[in-house]
Order: C-alpha cells, then structure tokens, then sequence
C-alpha cells in the first residue's frame, strides 16, 4: 500500500471501475493514432500492477523508453479524464452546467450568438432548479457579455431583468462564499486541535466566530446559505463540546434535504457528512435510541444510487457507518461484539486506501484500541496505539494526548509497573507540553503516581477517593472531552466494584434505555 499514493496515473487508474475501464478502450481507439495505441499499452501495463514500480513497468514496455515515458504517463492521464468527463457528463449536474458553457462559449466565438444565448437559457434553468448560483453567474456574466457588445433584439424587461439577477446572485454568492469559509476554517481548526481546552481556548473561537460569521444574517436565504450555517454553527458547538447545540445544528443541516430531497442527488457529499455528524451528536449524548433510528436510515441510504452514483460517496458512506458501528459498540459496551467488526473494516481500509485520509485512520486506531482496552485485550489495544503514537503527522494534538494516556492506563493493567513510573511522568510532559492538561488528567496523574507503591489492599480506599475527585466533573463542559475519548469513570467503577469495564457501561446503557422507556410511556 505505501507506493499506491506515489504516482497519481496509477492512482486514477486504480480508481476506475470495470465500465469506465472499457468506456476508455473504446474511446481512445476512435482516434487510433500511433501515440494513442502506445498509452493504450501504458494503460494495461498499469492496471496489471500492484503497486507502482517503474523499472518493472519499462521492462514490460518494450517499445517505450525512458524518456518518453513522462510524456506519454501525461498525455494518457489527460485521455483518461476526457473519458470519463465525457462518459459522466449525464450524471452529474455541474458536468452538464459546464459542458453547456462551453458549448455556448463555442457557438459564440462561431458567432452565432442567439444560438449561444439559448443554449444559456437553458442552463441557467438548470442552475436554478439545482440551486447552482456559481455556475449562474457564469451564465448570466456570459449573458450579459453579449448583450453588451451585440444587437440581439432583447427586449428592455430581459435586460433590466439580466441586471437584477447579477446583483441578487453577488450577493449570494457572497454570502456563500463567506460562510462556507467560516465552516472550512472552523473545521480545520478541529483537526489540528481538537476541542476547546480551556477558557482561553474558548475565549479564542468565540472571538473567531463573532468575526467571520456575516453581519446580514437575516439576509441568509436558500438551500446553500443555510447549510454553510448550519455546518459553521455544528463546527463552533462541537469544538466548544456544546454538544446540544451540535445537535440542533445537524439536526437542521439533514432537516434541508428533508425538506427538499432532490438536493440529495446535487448535494451527496453534504448529506452524508451531515448523517456523519448526527450520529457523532446522538453519540456524544448517549441518545441511544435516536441513534439507532438514524444509524439504520444512514444504512438504508447507503444501498440507493445516490449513495452508489461516485466511488467518494461509496467509500465515505461505508467509513462513516463503520465508524458508527463502533461507537456504538463503545457506548453499550459491548466490546467484544464490536471487535468482530474489526477484520472487515481492516480490509475496507486496505481497499479505500487511495481515498482514505490520515487523519481517519489515526480516529479508527484509536476506536479499535478503545474496542480492546474495554474487552481487557491491552496487549492488542497497544499495538493500535503505537500506530497513533509512532505517527508524526501535524493533526489532532488531543488525539495523540489520550493515545499516550490509554496507552499508560494499557501497561497499567497489564501490571508494568517497572515502566509506569517513568511512562506516567513521559505522558504528563508531553500533555503538559500540547496544553492539553485538564481537572480530569491531572486527577490520573496523581492517582498513579499515589498508588505506584501501594499494595492491592491499600488500592482500593485510592480508587474510591480518586473515583469520588473526578465524578462530580462529569457535567463540566470543559472536562467533557477527557469523558468523551476515555470513559475514565467507568474504569474506575470496574475497580471499585471488581467488575468487567463491559459490564459497567453496559448496565448503565441498560438502566439508560429503561428510564427514557419509562419517560415516553408516561409522557
């Protein structure tokens, strides 16, 4: 898997299915030029491959050279997208929209301009109907360009009617653009630091928000507009673990396609990633039956053809039900249940490689060592959080925090006490270090570094005070996160009370489940 990412032919080559494979063979081979048989081979000669060499691939290419390589890996790379823009065109809307543009340029740059403005009419139909307000405004600019340099015997209403479209579109598309920003950076805030670590953390993104969300709110109207909101607001809430505001907003993110279902078909990114963080926000909540609702409606989808139509919706459907499989696994605490999840969705990450980012595999890592800490497998769930620790990519600084803290809660229980001294004062620094130190953490630290010496009589009185220092800190918004990434609580209620850590959350999700059935029959 390590050389699949080195070369990017080999990338898309890999990527195409069965049909566009053949759609390409008989594409290129109308034109039948000698060049174009010769990348015909190069294509074979790729697609055979494993991972990408190209000492063996020139042995296989007995009529290409060295040198002529590069060129040729260009120009079937260039073959390959033509292809499938061409075989895809009828199936995404945005192709259309541009093809159409193209085609109108086309026309009049021939000169036949009333030809080209109705081609336009017709996409801008298309663009309004899809809520495309970018590929609109190309449409009207292009409008207006030739209304402009030409006599097209428009009447005066179109015009001021093509004027009046343009400054309602800036405007929206202003608004848009300012909001899908705010949700792009607010994102990319989460991935580098997690969630709000304390009040300056807090103080920071409040400031951030304030500043970049758009003053004519009120203003905010459409399918787009909103959804940009909703996404900005779920990404403010969650990284301030306001998780009931999380919530609310990716409620309203999947309450607009509900409202207009043919924006599934336009949008299927945005639906699948607002079902994503739905059930992140039923998760975090423990709203146990509403995520299995919603976790059953995410499986439902995942077999229509929207979900189908591209391999990114395909893979990204299969990484997000995978992901809440195991959440829900971690919240039941049925640990050994969801470790039988595991071998496939190792294989699905082998097979998705090309699409699969680095930061996904460091949050599966971690759930699976999760799924082994809580079934009392530490020697497994060790092996997944080296592959986090040993990992320097620049990302999810609290990740690799509670990795290193699991990791010392796993040698903890395997009993090397030889290494927790040392291994507990390692982990304290390195969090101390990221700023990622909280009520909760520091609480760990002295736990251990009270017990290091105390014999399994004496043990049991420091589990109940330590037990007692951190349960009052459940409901604290800013102690949330230590909760949310490991359910320390539970861990030490399996000590106090000498019981598997499975059975503990499993019989608080029992008496969970029992009281919201009591509630909604005497409601």
């Amino acid at each position: 898997m390590s050389n699949r990412s080195s070369d990017i032919l080999f990338q898309l080559i890999k990527s195409l299915q069965k049909s566009e494979k053949r759609h390409f063979k008989l594409y290129i081979k109308r034109s039948s030029a000698k060049e174009d048989l010769k990348i015909v081979q190069l294509f074979d000669a790729l697609d055979k491959l494993q991972d990408y060499d190209e000492r063996l691939l020139l042995k296989k290419l007995a009529t290409i050279q060295k040198p002529q390589l590069a060129n040729l890996k260009t120009h079937l790379y260039k073959q390959l997208l033509s292809s499938l823009r061409l075989l895809k065109t009828t199936e995404n809307t945005d192709l259309q929209l541009s093809e159409s543009l193209d085609h109108a340029r086309l026309l009049y740059n021939k000169g036949l301009k009333l030809q080209a403005l109705k081609i336009l009419e017709k996409a801008k139909d298309l663009a309004k109907q899809n809520q495309k307000f970018n590929f609109l405004a190309q449409v009207i600019s292009l409008e207006k360009k030739i209304e402009t340099l030409h006599i097209t015997r428009s009447s005066l209403e179109k015009t001021e009617l093509l004027t009046e479209e343009a400054l309602v579109i800036s405007g929206h598309i202003d608004r848009v653009t300012r909001l899908s920003n705010l949700a792009l950076l607010l994102y990319r805030w989460y991935v580098k630091y997690g969630h709000a670590r304390n009040e300056q953390d807090e103080k920071s993104i409040k400031e951030f928000f304030k500043n970049n969300i758009p003053e004519d709110i009120n203003a905010i109207n459409g399918f787009y507009e909103k959804l940009y909101l909703y996404q900005s607001y779920c990404w403010y809430a969650f990284i301030r673990q306001d998780f009931l505001m999380y919530y609310r907003y990716s409620q309203k993110w999947i309450d607009l396609f509900d409202e207009d279902e043919t924006m599934i078909s336009v949008e299927t990114g945005h639906y699948i990633k607002g079902m994503h963080a739905l059930l992140n926000a039923h998760f975090d909540l423990r709203n146990f039956a509403k995520f299995e609702i919603t976790l059953q409606q995410f499986k439902k989808f995942s077999e229509t053809p929207e979900a189908k139509q591209h391999d990114n919706f395909r893979v990204h459907t299969s990484i997000y039900i995978n992901s809440a499989s195991i959440n829900q696994h971690l919240m039941t605490g049925t640990f050994k249940q969801g470790l039988s999840l595991v071998p496939e969705l190792e294989k699905n990450l082998e097979e998705y490689s090309l699409f699969v980012d680095a930061h996904r595999i460091l949050v599966f890592n971690y759930k699976i060592a999760s799924l082994y800490f809580g079934n009392g497998d530490y020697k497994k769930a060790i092996d997944y959080l080296n592959e986090i620790i040993n990992n320097h990519a620049d990302l999810r600084y609290d990740l690799q925090c509670y990795s290193r803290l699991l990791h010392l809660l796993c040698h903890y229980e395997l009993g090397n006490y030889d290494i927790i001294e040392s291994l507990s004062k390692s982990v304290f620094r390195f969090m101390a270090k990221m700023k990622n130190l909280t009520v909760v953490e520091e609480e760990i630290f002295r736990f251990f570094k009270n017990t290091f010496h105390v014999s399994p009589r004496e043990l049991k009185p420091e589990l109940e005070n330590f037990l007692h220092k951190i349960k009052h800190l459940e409901k604290n918004r800013f102690e949330t996160r230590s909760f949310a990434y490991l359910d320390i609580i539970s861990w030490v209620e399996s000590k106090v009370h000498n019981k598997p850590m499975s059975k503990i959350i499993h019989d608080k999700y029992l008496k969970s489940k029992k009281r919201n059935y009591i509630s909604n029959f005497t409601a």
